[in-house]
């Protein structure tokens, strides 16, 4: 099969937009991850009273994370429609279309009346949000790697790759900072009452800087070098499916142990801080802060240690350190002491760091460009359901069942030898061409 081989010069790309397009790349996915963040640290502190205050705490919180899982759920439609949309029309008009609705419905949460207030509707409102929140982010995540890395090096694939990664990270570091600031200048009742609704209005803002950069922008020249050859895909999902559905299952395989370790670490962390440790909510954001900081410095630094030493070897690293890291962070939880368990948060987003960094290179480089968008999208989001979309809620369950936290480790240390296994199978893909 026929490579793509040139840089971004030799494919015409203008050199003077590497800082925007990494801008461009980062921007949906910092947006996606603030949105997450936000609703994912309500989910934890406050939704179980805002939205769902008639049952148990514990269960109120599982109520919430179910509410979480439902934007997973509905990624995969995302993957389906915006996936066969960008290779079919561009990726650029889709990453403008994802942005916009994203920011929108996370705007609108923020408006949402409570069950106070409108009683059922309430809950009900908050998961319709989340489902239409979700389909847009099912076609997100890979047009933006591959507005990186179609125009970009292409001995440099997963350090641009790495742009997109760092989003989750920075919109992570910009949802908690905004939380954590506001709880601490807020009282409970104050924070209750309309606190929590200033983060989710101010993703706005993130829309309209992410719509200026992504206007400046051109299409991919992998895409446009297609539709010049009309050889676009006709129909790439059957495509997808039909010749390229082992690459598929260890594209998203490859996803599972760095979620469902990102769930625990950045989402289930803020309940058991809170509710079983009993320590202030500000103890768990600035743990959270400080580790989230950290990843953001060591996503683009495993991704560049992958375009030397391969997208394997980096990822192997990241499987053992997660297995271990699964016990011993709730070693450094269960002293109680601040600064173990920021220690354990920082450890922890680092190991994400280097299972995440080389992740989005890692997919993306299994298919060809023809079916790109569709293979890399439907790879990301139906492993997102398995991996990301559930882990918070089984993580309670499994907390609720076992009083205790070797079952959630098990889980994690589970997740994270699924990835072991598909590196297992997969070839190398980091120092091979990317195919047309």
């Amino acid at each position: 099969m026929s490579s793509i081989t040139g840089t971004a010069e030799s494919i015409g790309l203008p050199s003077a937009h590497p800082k925007r397009l990494a801008l461009a790349s980062m921007v949906g996915t910092t947006l996606e991850y603030y949105d997450f963040t936000i609703y994912n640290t309500m989910a934890a502190l406050v939704f179980s009273q805002l939205f769902f205050p008639s049952v148990d705490p514990m269960v109120g919180t599982m109520l919430a994370f179910s509410t979480y899982a439902i934007g997973y759920l509905s990624r995969p439609l995302g993957g389906l429609f915006f996936g066969r949309l960008g290779d079919k029309i561009g990726r650029r008009a889709v990453l403008v279309i994802t942005l916009i609705i994203m920011g929108l419905t996370t705007a609108t949460i923020g408006l949402l009346p409570t069950y106070g207030s409108a009683g059922i509707l309430a809950p009900l409102l908050l998961i319709t949000l989340r489902f239409v929140q979700g389909v847009a982010l099912g076609g997100e995540w890979a047009g933006a790697v591959l507005l990186a890395v179609e125009h970009g090096r292409q001995d440099q694939r997963g350090l641009n790759a790495s742009w997109t990664q760092m989003g989750p990270a920075l919109g992570t570091l910009l949802g908690t900072g905004l939380i954590y600031g506001f709880t601490s200048l807020m009282d409970n009742e104050t924070f209750l009452a309309w606190g929590w609704r200033i983060p989710f209005l101010l993703s706005l803002a993130l829309v309209t800087f992410g719509l200026w950069v992504r206007s400046g922008v051109e299409e991919s020249p992998m895409f446009k070098q297609l539709e010049e050859a009309h050889t676009k895909a006709e129909a790439p999902i059957k495509e997808v499916v039909t010749n390229h559905w082992r690459r598929l299952l260890l594209a998203g395989g490859s996803r599972i142990g760095g979620d469902v370790l990102y769930g625990l670490i950045v989402v289930f962390t803020l309940t058991y801080v809170t509710t079983v440790l009993q320590l202030p909510k500000s103890t768990a954001l600035m743990a959270l802060l400080i580790g989230t900081g950290f990843n953001a410095l060591a996503v683009p630094l495993f991704a560049i240690l992958s375009d030397h030493w391969g997208r394997r070897p980096v990822l192997a690293l990241g499987v053992l350190s997660a297995i271990i890291w699964a016990f011993f962070m709730f070693v450094l939880f269960d002293t109680a002491q601040t600064m173990a368990i920021v220690l354990a948060s920082v450890g922890g987003l680092i190991v994400h760091a280097c299972l995440y960094g080389p992740q989005a290179s890692f997919i993306i480089e299994q298919f060809p460009t023809r079916i790109r968008f569709t293979g890399a999208s439907l790879a990301y989001t139906f492993a997102g359901i398995i991996g990301g979309g559930f882990a918070p809620l089984i993580m309670a369950a499994l907390f609720k069942s076992y009083s205790g936290s070797n079952a959630i480790s098990i889980y994690v240390a589970g997740a994270a030898c699924v990835t072991g296994l598909v590196l297992l199978l997969a070839r190398e893909t980091a120092h091979e061409p990317l195919e047309e």
